[in-house]
């Protein structure tokens, strides 16, 4: 049996980051758009720019996601490949 407890700490953190259902579709929406900022978010979401902040916050301070600055806008996109390959398989389409 693999003994390596924070490997298994830090997967259990991102899942617990990502156990919120307006993270998971942050998440989500992100990887269908492949990045976007938090006004589109907002707009989607139909929830205030502060509570998007947080959620985003949540999912950077976790490695989930990371910014790129274009001029005065600030994109997101997923970072970590692990979260897509979740978001894969999660949201998987039956055929």
């Amino acid at each position: 049996m693999d003994n390596d407890i924070k490997q298994y700490n830090e997967m259990s953190e991102c899942l617990k980051a990502l156990a919120h259902p307006v993270r998971l579709c942050i998440v989500r929406g992100l990887l269908s758009k492949g990045h976007c900022n938090v006004t589109y978010m907002q707009e989607c979401l139909g929830l205030p720019q502060s509570t998007v902040s947080q959620h985003l916050q949540k999912l950077r301070s976790m490695g989930i996601v990371e910014t790129e600055r274009h001029g005065l806008e600030v994109r997101y996109t997923v970072k970590d490949p692990r979260v897509k390959g979740l978001m894969e398989l999660f949201f998987q389409e039956d055929k």
